[in-house]
């Protein structure tokens, strides 16, 4: 059986990818990245929650001097998180909202980081969160991005670390679809950018997970804030 390390946020796309992973892989360990975001407490519980769910070691791991990357609203407490400017079937808007919360190279840095736990852990894997959706507005949830990565591993790490994400070729609503098929704890999970007693139901990320679940017959009410 294989071996993997999870990059676990505790929103949809991540947990699905835990859920999936530990049904065909031996999941050493799933990590989380407190990089200073509006919502880390919030990712952070669901993330604990989820490996203690599944008996999945976790580990949060602080990078705060991303945070001096700033001009991310997701770092920068003085801008705001785009809300209802947000139109989730424009493509050109959604690139302008895109750039307001979109922090420089995060993925390409937690993937790098993973890998070294892996390489250090003897996994062949680690599994990222990433969607077809959200890759037309954010590259660094394409396959490409993936397969430039495992090409990049195969020289910095000794016993060539793969890449695998069971959600890259998915929409929002076949990953709902799948976490229900799963039996995901929904209820534990926290997709918002915010960090509020609800999930906002405004920001980008909860309008594109508010969808998924309404189109799978589930009640909004219970999750969101405003539906």
């Amino acid at each position: 059986m294989s071996s993997a390390i999870v990059v676990l946020s505790g929103g949809l796309d991540s947990s699905v990818n835990l859920a999936m992973a530990k049904e065909e892989m031996n999941v050493k360990m799933a990590i989380t990245f407190d990089y200073g975001q509006r919502a880390v407490s919030k990712e952070t519980r669901a993330s604990r929650q989820l490996c203690a769910h599944y008996q999945i070691p976790h580990k949060i791991v602080p990078v705060p001097w991303i945070r001096e990357f700033g001009k991310s609203a997701l770092l920068d407490q003085s801008q705001s998180v785009p809300t209802h400017e947000v139109e989730i079937d424009d493509r050109s808007t959604s690139l302008k909202t895109a750039t307001k919360v979109w922090v420089p190279n995060r993925n390409g840095i937690f993937l790098n980081i993973a890998a070294g736990w892996a390489e250090a852990m003897e996994c062949e894997y680690i599994i990222p969160g990433f969607n077809k959706e959200e890759a037309a507005t954010f590259p660094d949830n394409s396959m490409e991005f993936i397969q430039t990565l495992i090409e990049s591993f195969s020289y910095s790490t000794a016993n060539q670390v793969n890449v695998k994400c069971y959600t890259i070729q998915m929409m929002k609503t076949e990953i709902v679809s799948m976490a229900i098929q799963k039996k995901l704890p929904l209820e534990m999970l926290w997709p918002c950018y915010l960090d509020g007693d609800q999930w906002c139901g405004q920001c980008e990320s909860c309008q594109r997970s508010k969808r998924a679940f309404k189109d799978n017959g589930l009640d909004l009410n219970v999750y969101f804030k405003h539906t």
